[in-house]
Formats: structure tokens, sequence, C-alpha cells
């Protein structure tokens, strides 16, 4: 049944799959190490740009310096947008809210524990199978680029999510865009954009700290001494959020 929910996704998503896109050397969305050095100076004036692995110079799989990254860059927008996710998520259930509606058409309530892992760890299977669903299918569309953008390594603008309009024409519902559904930025001006993004960048480091800052002080007590006494210990496995199946089973 997994594989099946896989391939499923996956089918869905590969028939939107846009044209391959042309690579052109001489044309870069901020894809280059000068891109990164002027959005490192905007984001963080003190450290400014700093490379300790050489990866602005890397060439992953044969992306070139340019696909390699874009690949890097959209990693970390991605990673810090769901972070900032997590961090609100995690805020938001340590105080134990939660929609007034039962969780599911059976009735049943919504699952209880100390701290957000407990909970996590006690909710359904059936449940956390409809979460990783939504994830792969989002997450698939991105990679096919909504069937009309090249992918992040070919010239696509890092963090840059594809809209739904092939998916609206395709299938006819009326489906929001994640990014602006209302169309509200589209007067919004280059620069602004670009501060904009400068500013998700730092929320998204900062909640990448937050929320392992969370973990840790659960985890390992007294590793995070602003968190003592502030959130429980946890004994299950942070990594671990699927315990009752495996892949290779």
């Amino acid at each position: 049944m997994k594989f099946a929910l896989l391939s499923t996704l996956f089918a869905a998503a590969t028939a939107f799959q846009a044209a391959p896109a042309a690579r052109t050397s001489g044309v870069a969305l901020h894809e280059t190490k000068a891109d990164l050095v002027a959005i490192a100076e905007k984001a963080n004036p003190i450290v400014n740009f700093y490379d300790p692995m050489n990866l602005a110079e890397s060439d992953f799989y044969d992306w070139g310096s340019e696909g390699t990254i874009g690949w890097l860059r959209q990693a970390e927008i991605k990673h810090g947008r769901i972070a900032m996710f997590a961090f609100v998520g995690y805020i938001v259930h340590a105080n134990g809210i939660h929609w007034p509606w039962p969780m599911n058409l059976e009735g049943g309530q919504w699952p209880t524990g100390a701290s957000p892992p407990e909970i996590w760890d006690n909710m359904g299977p059936a449940a956390k199978w409809q979460i990783f669903a939504v994830i792969s299918a989002l997450e698939l569309w991105d990679e096919c680029g909504g069937g009309k953008l090249p992918h992040y390594t070919k010239g696509r603008k890092p963090g840059q999510y594809p809209d739904f309009e092939v998916l609206r024409g395709t299938i006819g519902h009326p489906i929001f865009n994640l990014y602006d559904p209302f169309n509200l930025a589209k007067n919004m001006s280059e620069e602004k954009k670009a501060n904009r993004l400068v500013m998700e960048i730092n929320n998204g480091r900062l909640a990448m700290l937050g929320i392992f800052g969370f973990l840790s002080a659960q985890k390992v007590e007294g590793s995070v001494p602003l968190l003592k006494g502030v959130v429980p210990h946890y004994d299950g496995e942070v990594m671990q959020p699927f315990t009752d199946f495996s892949y290779f089973n």
C-alpha cells in the first residue's frame, strides 16, 4: 500500500512535468556566487559571506556551479519555511491549542501529550499518512515546476513555488496558490520582493535554530539553558517520527 500511494503521487506529478529547459551558462537567476555574497551582506552585515566548505564552487551531479547553487539555495529556503511552520506549530501544540471539532468523522478526539513530540507519537497512523501524502504531493508539484516552470537547478528562482494554474485547468477545481493566493503582490516592486526574500531567509534560519533548540532541550536536559524547566523531557526519538512501520519490511 505504501508503494502504491507513492507511485500514484509520482504519476500524478509527472503528468504535469514541464519540458526540459535549455541550459544557458550566461543566464542565471540569482544562482551565482556573486549573488550569494550580495544576499549574505544584506542578511547579516556582520558575518557577511561564510562558506567554510566552499560549497559555492561545488558541482553536484554535473549541474555546474549555477545549478548547484540553485539547489543549495532552494534547500535552505525550503528548510527555513518548514522550520517556521514547525516552530509555530510547536508553540501551538505545547499550549494545547487545536480545532474545536472532532479529529475525524467517527468523533475521535485530538491526541494529547506532555509535549508536541508526544502528541505526534499518540496520533493514529492514518492521520500521519494523510499529512505525509499531502507533503509528498506538494513536494512533487514543486519538483515538476507546476507543469510550466523550469527546475530550480535550471533557471527557476530558488524559493519560487509554482502556482496551481495547470492543475486548476486540468481538474477544474478552484485551488488557491500557496503564495499570494489573492494576487495581492502583483504590483510589488522587484526591490521589495528582494528585501522580503532576505527577511524570509533570516526568519527561516532563526526558526531552524529555534525548533532544534526546543527538541534538543527535550532530549538533553540542560543543553539549552534558556529552556531549562520550560519544556518537558521527551523519551521518544525525535528523528524517527514514523515508528510503527518501515519501508524495508
